[in-house]
């Protein structure tokens, strides 16, 4: 008796592990500055369903070039900073740009995307 016990749970055990190895293994991280040109670095922004981008805050060097990109974890939301003429939204969601005034700019979100659209606000901040 204990050893169809003992095989069944073996079994079982080799089955469940078969199934992770081939779909229950997370995904290994990407280098997303990998593809990037020399001297510019990344500035990632993502907007999610709850009508906030990932930080309050971002800080950028003044004079140095970045790629901008908005990333939609959940919805659909654009990013402008209208001070800077910067509107990133439908198939326009990435851009290189170097900010040259140090300042505090007001990000927005620019697509209409429900009830919270209006709170939807973080601050770039060039130094």
């Amino acid at each position: 008796m204990h050893k169809w016990l003992m095989l069944v749970v073996l079994l079982a055990a080799s089955v469940l592990s078969l199934y992770l190895l081939t779909f229950g293994l997370p995904q290994k991280p990407e280098d997303e500055t990998a593809g990037l040109e020399a001297g510019v670095e990344l500035l990632k922004v993502s907007a999610s369903k709850d009508f906030v981008f990932d930080k309050k805050e971002y800080t950028v060097k003044a004079g140095q070039k970045y790629k901008l990109v908005l990333v939609n974890k959940s919805g659909s939301h654009g990013l402008a900073i209208p001070d800077l003429g910067i509107d990133l939204k439908e198939d326009k969601m990435e851009m290189e740009i170097t900010f040259e005034e140090p300042g505090s700019y007001e990000m927005v979100c620019s697509v209409m995307c429900g009830i919270g659209h209006a709170d939807m606000k973080s601050v770039l901040i060039v130094q």
